[in-house]
């Protein structure tokens, strides 16, 4: 099936079920696109004890998708790029030091709290798993995705202050993660005994700081582009040629392509580099543009994520695993964000109940899902991607639709 008939289907369906959400479920489009989907897709499995038309399609449709390349090399470039670039950077900036624990302590915490605690727990379910492959299971569920948390939070009502922090994090903490995920499975597949701690700081070095580095130079261009005319049109295409360069390049160059983006986006975005270089009429344009792109990516990736459970093994125990790790993960989440809130509680004046609000809406989306997709056969990547999908279902579904409750329940307490 080629791309362009692929990329069709896709926006058809997005469509579709876009506009029922809005008619009649009247859901965050990231929670309603998924939940339809997943019902899609049960409706084409039961039509298929009559006819594998539709479920052969189907398959024909995800066979034909590599999703942790189209999402982790492709898709998330612009997402982030888009997301960074709506955020406020001033409260970023008042907010950096908690942000910079939480998306780097906090993060290295959680990966080895889950690895830890789900090793022994297989253990007791009788899976025989090597801890280092389940070291790679905490740092593939550990990062809150951006796209899942972005959407949303904006309906959440979260005060201004917690909601930059949750942003922030989930910005910056899952190019962190990738960058774990991907020196775990550098160790586990060459072995401990030939991996150096050497290699492990290099690696991790050369793709974070490399990345933030490269993000920075192409932020700094397109600032100075950007200032030199006046041309809506040619500016949105710069900003476009930014990250659609600079993604190639991280590629090429082995630096982390999410740091990157995040890094040029905050850049553009800032209030100051924006009233510098952008009349009013671009800055609307450029938005727009960028806005509509986010919801258009957002809206085929949660389509994509509600069929990729074609591609589960439901057996059993896998889901027993996957329902236990649900509150393993939420309890290490708590935990890893712990030191960080309470060492700039006061300095920074910090909402009451952060940690239990950052806890439930800390989101697991689409990059836990590509990263599980990238394990091997024998990382247990079929036990591994029931669980992460078991996670990731639950926390968009079940914690993105009672996050907004939860924030008006501590607020009443709280008064």
């Amino acid at each position: 099936m080629d791309a362009y008939l692929i990329a069709t289907i896709l926006i058809f369906l997005s469509a579709i079920f876009g506009y029922i959400n809005v008619r009649f479920l009247k859901m965050p489009n990231t929670i309603g696109l998924m939940i339809i989907t997943i019902v899609f897709t049960l409706i084409i499995l039961l039509i298929s004890v009559f006819d594998t038309t539709l479920l052969d399609l189907e398959k024909s449709i995800i066979s034909s998708i590599d999703f942790k390349t189209v999402l982790l090399d492709e898709m998330l470039s612009f997402l982030l790029f888009a997301g960074a670039l709506h955020t406020n950077f001033e409260q970023l900036k008042i907010q950096r030091w908690p942000i910079l624990l939480f998306s780097t302590l906090g993060v290295l915490t959680s990966t080895f709290l889950v690895g830890i605690v789900m090793f022994f727990l297989l253990q007791v379910l009788n899976f025989d798993v090597n801890f280092i492959y389940c070291l790679l299971f905490g740092a593939l569920i550990t990062p809150t995705d951006p796209i899942a948390v972005l959407g949303i939070l904006k309906q959440a009502n979260v005060p201004k202050k917690l909601e930059t922090k949750i942003v922030g994090e989930s910005l910056f903490n899952d190019g962190v993660g990738v960058v774990v995920f991907l020196t775990i499975f550098q160790i586990a597949s060459s072995g401990v005994e030939n991996t150096t701690v050497t290699d492990v700081l290099q690696l991790f070095g050369q793709e974070v700081l490399g990345g933030i580095a490269l993000g920075a130079v192409l932020g700094w261009v397109s600032y100075k582009l950007l200032k030199t005319i006046d041309d809506y049109d040619i500016e949105v295409i710069i900003t476009l040629a930014a990250v659609m360069g600079g993604t190639v390049i991280a590629h090429k160059l082995h630096l982390s392509a999410p740091l990157a983006m995040v890094t040029a986006g905050l850049i553009v975005g800032n209030d100051t580099v924006r009233s510098a270089t952008m009349s009013e009429n671009t800055e609307k344009y450029v938005d727009k543009f960028w806005e509509l792109l986010d919801i258009l990516l957002n809206a085929i990736l949660f389509v994509l994520i509600g069929m990729e459970m074609l591609l589960l093994v439901f057996e059993g125990k896998y889901m027993i695993a996957g329902l236990i790790a649900i509150p393993v993960v939420l309890a290490c989440r708590y935990i890893s964000l712990f030191l960080p809130i309470n060492i700039f509680k006061k300095k920074l004046d910090f909402v009451p109940k952060t940690n239990l609000i950052m806890t439930w809406g800390g989101l697991r989306g689409g990059i836990s899902i590509a990263l599980a997709l990238g394990l091997t056969s024998d990382m247990h990547r079929d036990l591994f991607l029931v669980i992460t999908y078991v996670v990731v279902v639950f926390s968009i579904i079940v914690q993105g639709l009672t996050v907004g409750s939860l924030v008006k329940r501590l607020k009443e307490i709280v008064k």
